[in-house]
């Protein structure tokens, strides 16, 4: 998402009227939405929550140790925050986050990263291969093999996640019906 610094809310409810608007003229339309940490602020949070998307999700791109170096602006432990207040207002939208390898980080690092949002009550997640923009943007420090991604995939099954889709061209939209179909499947 664009961040919205210039508004008052952080275009919380520039948010909350999209998915207003889209149940009004379609209202079967499932609605994920992909917010930035609005700084921290709870009311806006609230604002886009209580508009009720089908599901929410802020990426928290990388790991802890380079977090810095791919959002300048942003706070780790701010995205995490927001990742549990959003669960504990409300537990029936069912979170998401979405994370790039190939930044430097190790796998242990990515792991880390995966049991922290698991622990934030993140339910699904995407990791998917950083492919370098620009050369203004971060370097790629390596491709992951797709034997990598299938075994952060199965880390993350086994963490409890209710979907994981991990893969060199995995992002955050990558199959979101049947994220959000996991995510919402009444165990048998």
């Amino acid at each position: 998402s664009v961040d919205r610094d210039d508004l008052p809310d952080g275009g919380a409810s520039v948010f909350a009227e999209c998915i207003e608007r889209i149940r009004e003229t379609s209202p079967g339309c499932k609605v994920e939405v992909l917010i930035p940490d609005f700084r921290g602020d709870r009311d806006a949070l609230h604002t886009v929550l209580d508009a009720g998307p089908t599901v929410l999700n802020h990426n928290i791109e990388t790991v802890r140790r380079v977090f810095r170096s791919v959002r300048a602006k942003g706070d780790y432990d701010l995205s995490l925050d927001l990742l549990a207040r959003s669960r504990a207002h409300a537990p029936e939208i069912p979170t998401k986050s979405g994370m790039m390898v190939g930044l430097g980080e190790t796998t242990d690092e990515v792991v880390e990263t995966m049991r922290d949002l698991r622990e934030a009550g993140v339910e699904l997640l995407t990791v998917g291969q950083y492919l370098r923009p620009t050369p203004a943007h971060v370097a790629m420090d390596r491709f992951y093999h797709p034997r990598e991604f299938a075994e952060l995939e199965r880390a993350g099954r086994a963490m409890g996640f209710k979907h994981v889709a991990a893969g060199p061209l995995v992002r955050s939209s990558y199959h979101a019906d049947e994220q959000h179909e996991a995510a919402t499947a009444v165990p048998a």
